[in-house]
């Protein structure tokens, strides 16, 4: 009975932690409102042919107190925070906007960014301001799949052509062309179906 009871205590302590060991959490795609249906909807089903767990939830507005005046950006860190805010501790929610965001780093206050994942975490956010209009679909879905990969608990990566490249600042997106194998390993262990 004993052991019983500390059995149950486990479980429910891990269940309220978040995901229990080895569950694959459920992704959101939760654009903010004003950003693209049709860039939603194509993100949407690329996703899902990587990873089986996707939901597309509709619009919501972007919370007025991630919003930073002095700039006209959001702040990345706090629509991460209301992004996960709303969701259940199973799901990794991606954020979706095609407003200017930005974070503090390399001692900036506020940098412009393209995207931004807890690493690991349960949130990322990405937008399409910083992004090439010409072939904007593709660029973006990279990026996503960046920020993805960080809330899988992926680093930034050395190889140049990986998608987990640093952008440092840059936009080199047209030079990643997939996963390298060390990062496909790894996505792959967790559920991911990257293989060609």
């Amino acid at each position: 009975m004993r052991h019983i009871l500390l059995l149950s205590l486990s479980l429910l302590v891990l269940g309220s932690c978040g995901l229990l060991p080895g569950s694959q959490p459920v992704l959101v795609i939760q654009p903010f409102r004003g950003f693209s249906a049709r860039l939603t909807d194509s993100v949407s089903q690329q996703v899902r042919r990587l990873y089986p767990r996707v939901l597309q939830r509709q619009p919501v507005a972007l919370p007025k107190q991630a919003y930073y005046a002095p700039r006209h950006r959001y702040r990345a860190d706090l629509l991460l925070r209301f992004l996960v805010s709303r969701h259940q501790p199973d799901t990794v929610v991606i954020g979706l906007t095609q407003l200017d965001i930005s974070t503090t780093k390399n001692g900036v206050h506020d940098w412009g960014i393209i995207g931004l994942g807890y690493c690991p975490g349960r949130a990322c956010v990405i937008s399409s301001f910083r992004l090439k209009r010409r072939d904007l679909s593709t660029q973006f879905y990279k990026v996503v799949l960046h920020e993805i990969g960080h809330t899988e608990g992926l680093p930034h990566c050395a190889t140049r052509t990986c998608f987990m490249r640093d952008a440092e600042g840059r936009n080199p997106i047209d030079e990643e062309t997939g996963f390298c194998r060390t990062c496909t390993w790894y996505l792959e262990s967790r559920g991911w179906k990257l293989a060609s």
